[in-house]
């Protein structure tokens, strides 16, 4: 199983790290791409670290770009398929950085945009012990069928789509929260207005203020 890597942010606090925020990047782009929240969440969080693997594989249709799973074989089986085998990865590389900042799960976070988002959900409910947030934006929600059995965790959420998404339609936010529901998993959504597959300004001012409280909890 390949180790992940990717850009990293230290804290602009400038001393050691209390929180840690993993940012997975959509399809077609690669760490590089959402690395750039760092800067804008720094305020938020001057003591965290951020870090931005690059996702395992080359792109289908980019091969400059990367994947974190094939959309070749669109099904949900297929889906669910490509979607574990990079939740090990993501596991793995969660664990790394959490061992070499010697900070316990809560203190962490997984923040995703689109596949990333997906990612996110899907490695964040199935881990034990739980993480301190999930955010996830312009995203869906993968394995849907499985997820009552499957969710050891349950930690706070939040999903933000626009309502004009062309690639991920709004519609898959609503599939999501019903399919959270259903497993019994609560989630704070935020619906953003002429919004396409993007992240707003809004998003972002939500994003930091959801992050800052979730990872709030003291050390011990």
């Amino acid at each position: 199983m390949p180790a992940l890597s990717g850009p990293v942010v230290p804290p602009a606090s400038g001393g050691p790290a209390r929180q840690l925020v993993v940012l997975l990047h959509g399809w077609g782009a690669n760490g590089d791409d959402l690395i750039g929240l760092a800067p804008a969440w720094a305020r938020a969080l001057p003591d965290a670290r951020f870090v931005s693997p690059h996702a395992p594989d080359p792109c289908d249709q980019n091969p400059m770009g990367r994947q974190w799973f094939s959309f070749n074989q669109a099904t949900p089986a297929g889906l669910l398929r490509g979607a574990e085998r990079a939740r090990a990865m993501i596991e793995q590389f969660v664990e790394s950085e959490l061992a070499r900042l010697k900070l316990p799960a809560e203190r962490a976070a997984l923040v995703g945009f689109s596949q990333g988002a997906m990612m996110a959900l899907h490695v964040g409910l199935r881990r034990v012990p739980a993480l301190g947030a999930i955010l996830g934006f312009s995203g869906a929600l993968i394995g849907a069928e499985t997820l009552a059995a499957e969710a050891k965790a349950r930690p706070p959420i939040l999903l933000v789509h626009g309502d004009s998404d062309p690639v991920v339609p709004v519609e898959s936010l609503h599939e999501a929260l019903d399919s959270l529901g259903h497993a019994g998993i609560a989630a704070q959504f935020h619906i953003a207005r002429g919004l396409g597959h993007g992240i707003d300004e809004e998003g972002l001012a939500l994003g930091a203020q959801f992050l800052r409280e979730s990872l709030a909890a003291p050390l011990t």
